[in-house]
């Protein structure tokens, strides 16, 4: 069996992309890592990452997935600061989802923050 293929379109396989992250081996670099990490979170329903990775000041209680709804792509738009020595970023993306009740689209700019060298979203 070959190995899948991240979710977050990277090109490289699930367990050396997003896998990594999602398993506590590695940590994003950068906002854009950990964005790309949060949509294949959703892909892969792990909501336990999903909270992991958001900012204490905003992050909810608890986070239920949506069963029928299916990610499949991302699109990262633009990206401005969030690099390995910045403690702040914004990633614009769109990420495409399908559904019992059709194929749709979110497109969000999400903003992060590092703080002691790790990356946290923080809203849209």
């Amino acid at each position: 069996m070959s190995p899948s293929r991240c979710p977050c379109l990277s090109g490289l396989t699930y367990d050396d992309c997003c896998g990594r992250l999602h398993a506590g081996t590695a940590t994003a670099q950068t906002a854009e890592q950990l964005m790309r990490s949060r949509f294949s979170a959703f892909a892969v329903g792990d909501p336990a990452y999903l909270l992991s990775t958001w900012h204490r000041s905003t992050r909810p209680a608890r986070l239920e997935l949506d069963q029928d709804r299916r990610w499949y792509r991302l699109d990262i738009l633009a990206t401005r600061g969030g690099g390995p020595f910045e403690t702040t970023g914004v990633v614009e993306f769109e990420a495409f989802y399908r559904a019992p009740t059709g194929n749709g689209s979110q497109h969000e700019v999400s903003r992060f923050v590092r703080e002691s060298g790790t990356w946290f979203y923080v809203d849209a």
